[in-house]
Protein backbone atom coordinates (compact mmCIF):
# COMPACT_ATOMS: atom_id res chain seq x y z
CA UNK A 1 0.00 0.00 0.00
CA UNK A 2 1.28 3.44 -0.90
CA UNK A 3 1.81 5.68 2.11
CA UNK A 4 -0.68 8.42 2.97
CA UNK A 5 0.12 12.15 2.94
CA UNK A 6 -2.15 14.34 5.08
CA UNK A 7 -1.40 18.08 4.81
CA UNK A 8 -2.22 19.89 8.04
CA UNK A 9 -4.82 22.60 7.52
CA UNK A 10 -3.51 24.35 10.64
CA UNK A 11 -0.62 25.61 8.49
CA UNK A 12 -2.87 26.83 5.66
CA UNK A 13 -3.59 30.48 4.88
CA UNK A 14 -6.90 31.10 6.64
CA UNK A 15 -7.49 34.23 4.58
CA UNK A 16 -7.47 31.94 1.53
CA UNK A 17 -8.76 28.71 3.03
CA UNK A 18 -10.87 27.61 0.06
CA UNK A 19 -7.88 28.12 -2.24
CA UNK A 20 -5.70 25.88 -0.05
CA UNK A 21 -8.44 23.25 0.21
CA UNK A 22 -8.71 23.18 -3.57
CA UNK A 23 -4.92 22.88 -3.81
CA UNK A 24 -5.06 19.74 -1.64
CA UNK A 25 -8.01 18.43 -3.67
CA UNK A 26 -5.97 18.76 -6.86
CA UNK A 27 -2.75 17.36 -5.38
CA UNK A 28 -1.60 13.82 -4.66
CA UNK A 29 -2.49 14.23 -0.98
CA UNK A 30 -4.74 11.56 0.50
CA UNK A 31 -6.33 13.19 3.56
CA UNK A 32 -6.90 16.61 5.10
CA UNK A 33 -5.40 16.66 8.60
CA UNK A 34 -7.43 18.91 10.89
CA UNK A 35 -5.98 19.79 14.31
CA UNK A 36 -8.49 20.80 16.97
CA UNK A 37 -7.00 22.37 20.12
CA UNK A 38 -8.92 23.53 23.17
CA UNK A 39 -6.35 25.58 25.11
CA UNK A 40 -6.53 23.10 28.00
CA UNK A 41 -5.08 19.80 26.81
CA UNK A 42 -2.53 21.80 24.80
CA UNK A 43 -1.46 25.45 25.28
CA UNK A 44 -3.09 26.71 22.12
CA UNK A 45 -6.54 27.14 20.57
CA UNK A 46 -7.28 26.40 16.92
CA UNK A 47 -10.74 26.15 15.39
CA UNK A 48 -14.05 24.41 15.88
CA UNK A 49 -17.09 23.10 14.07
CA UNK A 50 -17.86 26.03 11.71
CA UNK A 51 -14.38 25.91 10.14
CA UNK A 52 -14.46 22.12 9.84
CA UNK A 53 -17.87 22.34 8.14
CA UNK A 54 -16.47 24.96 5.74
CA UNK A 55 -13.52 22.71 4.88
CA UNK A 56 -15.83 19.72 4.41
CA UNK A 57 -18.01 21.70 2.03
CA UNK A 58 -15.14 21.92 -0.46
CA UNK A 59 -12.97 18.92 0.46
CA UNK A 60 -12.94 15.96 -1.91
CA UNK A 61 -10.77 13.82 0.34
CA UNK A 62 -11.29 12.40 3.86
CA UNK A 63 -11.06 14.68 6.90
CA UNK A 64 -8.60 13.29 9.43
CA UNK A 65 -9.64 15.14 12.59
CA UNK A 66 -7.12 15.13 15.46
CA UNK A 67 -8.67 16.13 18.78
CA UNK A 68 -6.14 17.67 21.17
CA UNK A 69 -8.88 18.32 23.71
CA UNK A 70 -9.87 17.31 27.21
CA UNK A 71 -12.82 14.93 27.55
CA UNK A 72 -13.32 14.45 23.80
CA UNK A 73 -16.36 12.20 24.35
CA UNK A 74 -18.47 15.35 24.75
CA UNK A 75 -17.96 16.32 21.12
CA UNK A 76 -17.74 13.11 19.08
CA UNK A 77 -21.22 13.39 17.58
CA UNK A 78 -20.64 17.02 16.63
CA UNK A 79 -17.36 16.25 14.90
CA UNK A 80 -19.04 13.49 12.95
CA UNK A 81 -21.80 15.92 11.92
CA UNK A 82 -19.19 18.55 10.98
CA UNK A 83 -17.68 16.12 8.48
CA UNK A 84 -14.97 14.04 10.19
CA UNK A 85 -14.13 10.77 8.43
CA UNK A 86 -11.50 9.84 11.03
CA UNK A 87 -11.64 10.98 14.66
CA UNK A 88 -8.41 10.65 16.64
CA UNK A 89 -8.38 11.16 20.40
CA UNK A 90 -5.39 11.30 22.74
CA UNK A 91 -4.57 8.37 24.99
CA UNK A 92 -3.65 10.91 27.66
CA UNK A 93 -7.07 12.62 27.50
CA UNK A 94 -9.30 9.54 27.79
CA UNK A 95 -10.08 7.91 31.13
CA UNK A 96 -12.02 5.11 29.43
CA UNK A 97 -10.23 4.80 26.11
CA UNK A 98 -11.90 1.58 24.97
CA UNK A 99 -15.33 3.11 25.49
CA UNK A 100 -14.33 6.25 23.59
CA UNK A 101 -13.00 4.22 20.65
CA UNK A 102 -16.20 2.19 20.52
CA UNK A 103 -18.27 5.39 20.61
CA UNK A 104 -16.32 6.75 17.61
CA UNK A 105 -16.84 3.52 15.67
CA UNK A 106 -20.55 3.56 16.50
CA UNK A 107 -20.77 6.87 14.63
CA UNK A 108 -19.58 5.13 11.47
CA UNK A 109 -16.19 6.84 11.29
CA UNK A 110 -12.68 5.49 11.71
CA UNK A 111 -11.15 5.66 15.19
CA UNK A 112 -7.64 6.85 15.93
CA UNK A 113 -5.59 7.10 19.11
CA UNK A 114 -2.75 9.62 19.45
CA UNK A 115 0.17 9.36 21.87
CA UNK A 116 2.40 12.18 23.07
CA UNK A 117 6.20 11.92 22.83
CA UNK A 118 6.54 10.73 26.45
CA UNK A 119 3.88 8.00 26.16
CA UNK A 120 5.21 4.45 25.58
CA UNK A 121 3.70 2.58 22.64
CA UNK A 122 3.20 -0.59 24.68
CA UNK A 123 0.34 1.11 26.52
CA UNK A 124 -1.69 0.56 23.33
CA UNK A 125 -1.36 -3.24 23.31
CA UNK A 126 -4.84 -3.81 24.73
CA UNK A 127 -6.55 -1.41 22.30
CA UNK A 128 -4.50 -1.80 19.11
CA UNK A 129 -6.83 -4.34 17.48
CA UNK A 130 -9.80 -1.98 17.89
CA UNK A 131 -8.33 1.13 16.30
CA UNK A 132 -7.78 2.20 12.70
CA UNK A 133 -5.01 4.76 13.21
CA UNK A 134 -2.23 5.24 15.76
CA UNK A 135 -1.01 8.81 15.59
CA UNK A 136 2.51 9.16 17.01
CA UNK A 137 3.32 12.73 18.00
CA UNK A 138 6.89 13.47 16.97
CA UNK A 139 6.75 16.91 18.62
CA UNK A 140 4.94 18.07 21.75
CA UNK A 141 1.39 18.92 20.64
CA UNK A 142 0.10 22.45 20.50
CA UNK A 143 2.21 24.37 18.00
CA UNK A 144 3.46 23.87 14.46
CA UNK A 145 7.05 24.26 13.32
CA UNK A 146 8.71 22.40 16.22
CA UNK A 147 11.87 20.31 15.99
CA UNK A 148 11.35 16.62 15.28
CA UNK A 149 12.02 14.29 18.25
CA UNK A 150 14.50 11.59 17.14
CA UNK A 151 13.19 8.90 19.51
CA UNK A 152 10.14 8.73 17.24
CA UNK A 153 11.92 6.23 14.97
CA UNK A 154 12.27 3.72 17.82
CA UNK A 155 8.62 4.16 18.73
CA UNK A 156 7.54 3.45 15.16
CA UNK A 157 9.57 0.24 15.03
CA UNK A 158 8.13 -0.93 18.37
CA UNK A 159 4.63 -0.05 17.27
CA UNK A 160 5.07 -1.88 13.97
CA UNK A 161 6.08 -5.00 15.92
CA UNK A 162 3.00 -4.73 18.16
CA UNK A 163 0.72 -4.33 15.14
CA UNK A 164 2.22 -7.39 13.47
CA UNK A 165 2.02 -9.49 16.63
CA UNK A 166 -1.64 -8.64 17.20
CA UNK A 167 -2.55 -8.75 13.48
CA UNK A 168 -3.99 -5.26 13.88
CA UNK A 169 -4.76 -3.33 10.71
CA UNK A 170 -3.94 0.03 12.32
CA UNK A 171 -2.18 2.68 10.24
CA UNK A 172 0.88 4.33 11.85
CA UNK A 173 0.57 8.09 11.36
CA UNK A 174 3.34 10.56 12.26
CA UNK A 175 2.56 14.15 13.19
CA UNK A 176 5.16 16.86 13.81
CA UNK A 177 8.36 17.96 12.13
CA UNK A 178 7.90 15.79 9.04
CA UNK A 179 10.03 17.20 6.23
CA UNK A 180 11.93 16.31 3.07
CA UNK A 181 14.96 15.20 5.09
CA UNK A 182 13.27 12.64 7.36
CA UNK A 183 10.16 11.37 5.60
CA UNK A 184 11.86 8.42 3.88
CA UNK A 185 13.44 7.29 7.17
CA UNK A 186 9.99 7.45 8.81
CA UNK A 187 8.55 5.24 6.08
CA UNK A 188 11.44 2.80 6.37
CA UNK A 189 10.82 2.53 10.13
CA UNK A 190 7.21 1.52 9.46
CA UNK A 191 5.12 4.69 9.22
CA UNK A 192 2.23 4.48 6.76
CA UNK A 193 0.79 8.02 7.02
CA UNK A 194 2.59 11.35 7.34
CA UNK A 195 1.14 14.67 8.47
CA UNK A 196 2.92 17.63 6.86
CA UNK A 197 2.11 21.23 7.76
CA UNK A 198 4.85 23.83 7.39
CA UNK A 199 6.73 21.60 4.93
CA UNK A 200 3.79 21.82 2.53
CA UNK A 201 2.37 25.28 3.13
CA UNK A 202 5.66 27.17 3.43
CA UNK A 203 6.87 25.61 0.18
CA UNK A 204 7.05 27.78 -2.97
CA UNK A 205 5.16 24.97 -4.72
CA UNK A 206 2.97 23.05 -2.23
CA UNK A 207 1.54 20.74 -4.90
CA UNK A 208 5.02 19.67 -5.96
CA UNK A 209 6.10 19.21 -2.34
CA UNK A 210 3.14 16.88 -1.75
CA UNK A 211 4.11 14.98 -4.90
CA UNK A 212 7.70 14.69 -3.62
CA UNK A 213 6.47 13.39 -0.25
CA UNK A 214 4.54 10.66 -2.06
CA UNK A 215 7.75 9.33 -3.62
CA UNK A 216 9.52 6.43 -1.95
Amino acid sequence: MSHIIAPSILSADFANLQRDVEMINNSQADWFHVDVMDGMFVPNISFGFPVIKAIKKHAKKPLDVHLMVMDPDRYLQQFKEAGADIITVHYEACTHLHRTVQAIKALGVKAGVAINPHTPVNLLVDIIEDIDVVLVMSVNPGFGGQKFIENTYHKIVSLRDIIRATKSKAIIEIDGGVDMLNYTKLLEAGATALVAGNTVFSSPNPTQTISDLKKV
